[in-house]
């Protein structure tokens, strides 16, 4: 849910207008809208007219809220109150890269202790780059009991204690996503506070813990949830011991692999390769940390109707990823090392006609040139978004020129979410991309040349978009008070670091919000 969805809410259809728009008993209308899935759908929908309003918000059952800032938890009780899946983003995506403070905010305790009064049912959460302690899922753990999906991607602030606090009482789970978290390990035997009667779970994902884990546990839980369609593992399993889980879970859709290194025998490989020849079914690959190329032939089989292939922890090199995608022709969402250089990505443009994102992750974090040809990729990312015409979402880095954000500018008409780091060369590449992507909802720069005429460029753009991300750029604070000027309802945001120059901002940070400035900013953010 946009916090445009949510003004509306203030000033919904006036029913003199809309009379008569309507003649559906309501809970004829409630039950058509219901089978609506598109968030923007039932946005629209709930314009149409007054009875369409309330049919909409009475029906709704899962909202979706790109930014917690950018409402309050009691506007959205208020605005739906039979919600029973919340999706809740927080920090922008470069918190990853620890470029936001810590006690930045995102604290979700807040939000769960009114849906606690207000959703009792409530029985899915997935939460993005948020802060939540154990206390807090204690207190989801025990406050709503028909829970069954939790999703964690990159939050902070709790420890495998309360993983241990849902696995012991959410009785009903069928979700439990961790992956990417700043999580304090304690461990591995969490996995083993599930019931022994427990058979519901459908995904199971501790992708990043770095702890061992307790196997037999895991192995007996994998065997007894016959419906595990979602399974990623941490580094910590072996190939021998993926071997024994997947024999145990054959609806698997999704796998994350573990280490991908371990030394085989020749019977032991066979055993794998036959055992991955069977799951053609599966559309999502992940995982494979320190991936040898010579167990890379075992995966061929299970490509066929990939989707989605995440080599972020994978280091392979180009000749190793032009064959392994000339086994993915359906391939939607690619993540790759820039390890693959220049020639990888020519292996993109050639083998993946439908992919929709690429994101390229600097192995090095800062951008180095192709290893070949010590030129800037500028043709290779070319290629790509003149070939791959449905990119949705693209993530570069590296010795870029202004030459490949003009070509972003005139080729990536459906892109919507553009990261950058280490590129560019001056305003001028910016603002062929706000001036040329006309479907750009989210904007993320990183070390970057652009300065003051980049930001302001976007002043038409800023209110239809989600958020505008910029660090360690040419951008002064006077640029800033003008944005925050011409633009009263976007919340400017301006993190100053200790010692800094005052007439520069080091981190900023635009939004759109109906809540206004938050009340929790810490004294490093500045809201102008």
């Amino acid at each position: 849910m946009e916090s445009s969805e949510l003004k509306r809410s203030k000033d919904s259809p006036n029913s003199d207008e809309s009379a008569g728009l309507s003649s559906f008993p309501d809970e004829v209308l409630e039950r058509v809208l219901s089978l609506l899935k598109s968030h923007r759908d039932r946005s629209f929908v709930s314009l149409v007219c007054k009875d369409w309003y309330n049919a909409e918000r009475w029906s709704r059952t899962h909202v979706f809220i790109g930014n917690c800032y950018s409402v309050s938890p009691e506007i959205v009780a208020r605005r739906f109150p039979n919600i029973r899946s919340v999706t809740l983003k927080g920090k922008p995506r470069f918190s990853d890269f620890n470029l936001v403070p810590q006690n930045w905010g995102a604290d979700i305790h807040a939000w769960l202790v009114v849906f606690a009064a207000k959703y009792p049912f409530l029985e899915e959460l997935r939460l993005k780059r948020m802060a939540i302690s154990d206390e807090s899922l204690a207190l989801l753990a025990v406050a709503f009991p028909n829970f069954k999906a939790l999703s964690l991607l990159s939050c902070d602030g709790f420890s495998t204690n309360g993983l241990a606090a849902i696995a012991t009482n959410c009785k009903n789970l069928t979700e439990l996503d961790i992956q990417e978290n700043g999580i304090d390990d304690k461990g591995g035997s969490w996995l083993g506070c599930f019931p022994e009667s427990f058979t519901s779970l459908e995904v199971l994902n501790f992708a990043n813990l770095t702890s061992d884990i307790n196997f037999d546990a895991l192995e007996r839980l994998v065997g007894r949830c016959k419906s595990m369609r979602v399974l990623k593992l941490n580094r910590s399993i072996s190939l021998e011991q993926l071997q024994r889980l997947l024999v145990n879970a054959p609806q698997l859709a999704e796998l994350g692999t573990g280490s991908f290194s371990q030394e085989l025998t020749f019977r032991q490989y066979k055993e794998l390769e036959c055992t991955l020849s069977n799951r053609k079914n599966m559309h999502t690959l992940s995982g494979l940390w320190e991936a040898k190329g010579i167990y890379l032939p075992a995966l061929y089989p299970a490509c066929t109707n990939l989707t989605f292939l995440n080599l972020s922890y994978a280091a392979l090199q180009s000749s190793e990823l032009a064959k392994l995608l000339a086994h993915c022709p359906r391939l939607k969402r690619l993540w790759v090392l820039d390890t693959v250089q220049d020639k990888g990505l020519e292996a993109i443009g050639l083998n993946c006609p439908l992919l929709e994102e690429l994101r390229v992750f600097p192995d090095d974090p800062f951008g180095q040139p192709d290893y070949l040809t010590n030129e800037p990729m500028d043709e290779a990312f070319g290629a790509v978004v003149k070939t791959c015409t449905k990119l949705q979402r693209l993530s570069v880095s590296g010795l870029l020129t202004d030459l490949t954000f003009e070509y972003i500018g005139r080729y990536a008409k459906n892109l919507e979410t553009l990261s950058v780091a280490f590129a560019g060369s001056s305003d001028w590449g910016m603002q062929c991309v706000l001036g040329g992507c006309p479907k750009l909802r989210k904007l993320e720069i990183r070390d970057c040349p652009f300065g003051n005429a980049a930001l302001l460029s976007g002043l038409e753009k800023y209110e239809s978009m989600r958020s505008l991300w910029m660090s360690a750029c040419k951008v002064t604070m006077n640029g800033c008070r003008l944005l925050a000027r011409e633009m009263p309802r976007l919340n400017v945001e301006v993190m100053k670091e200790d010692g800094s120059d005052d007439s520069q901002a080091d981190k900023v940070y635009v939004y759109r919000s109906i809540a206004g400035p938050r009340r929790d900013a810490p004294p490093s953010v500045l809201t102008l």
